[in-house]
């Protein structure tokens, strides 16, 4: 890391403190919205992953965030009280920094996009599909003893779908080198992301949908 990255690693930390803090507090009446705030909001980070010079700026942000998150757990060996991570799966927050540190280890340079696609499926669409989901699903459906919405999943494939092509189009403006862009790839991921986040039982879908995603972008770009 160079000094420059200082100017957006500050802009990031106060960025992620500043919400972490709305979610906790402000929003604390209401656990679960304030953990999907807090879940969709730091999804924003993708947007700033760009103006750092390497992968390494990145990293001082997410392996910290990591390690805290995970003492927020019950795994954690010192127990810390708070309301946003113990509101949803044990081990949700902490996968979903995991696998942002452990993504930008693998794909970085020019293939910093693909981090983008597959965190960009993550937050906003597991995101939304819970919080739509919640309150206007009606008609359900249980996989492996997990309990879905048809409109959760549906608003998944929705905005994975719109929000993957908005970040595509981000990345290529700054310069990075992407495939040709197809729209029924897009729609195909998208809906792949969907149905992993469908079956895959509790917190463990904050690691399996960014993961597969990352995976089917990048064989997309190599073909």
């Amino acid at each position: 890391m160079i000094w420059a990255d200082l100017i957006p690693l500050v802009i990031a930390t106060i960025y992620v403190v500043v919400v972490f803090i709305i979610s906790e507090k402000v929003l604390n009446t209401k656990p679960e919205v304030a953990r999907k705030f807090l879940h969709i909001m730091i999804g924003n980070l993708i947007f700033i992953m760009p103006f750092f010079s390497d992968v390494w700026g990145m990293l001082i942000l997410t392996v910290p965030t990591t390690i805290v998150l995970f003492f927020l757990t019950d795994y954690s060996p010192i127990k810390i009280e708070n309301k946003v991570t113990e509101s949803g799966h044990v081990l949700g927050l902490f996968f979903y920094a995991l696998i942002w540190s452990v993504l930008l280890l693998i794909f970085n340079g020019n293939n910093l996009w693909i981090v983008a696609m597959a965190i960009a499926a993550l937050v906003y669409g597991d995101g939304f599909a819970a919080l739509i989901g919640s309150k206007f699903g009606r008609i359900k459906y249980t996989i492996w003893g997990g309990e879905k919405s048809l409109e959760g999943s549906l608003a998944m494939f929705v905005v994975v779908a719109v929000v993957s092509v908005f970040v595509w189009m981000f990345y290529v403006a700054l310069g990075y080198s992407l495939p040709t862009f197809n729209f029924w790839a897009v729609l195909g991921i998208s809906a792949i992301a969907t149905v992993c986040e469908a079956v895959s039982y509790g917190g463990i879908d904050n690691i399996t949908v960014p993961g597969l995603t990352a995976i089917l972008y990048y064989v997309l770009s190599i073909l």
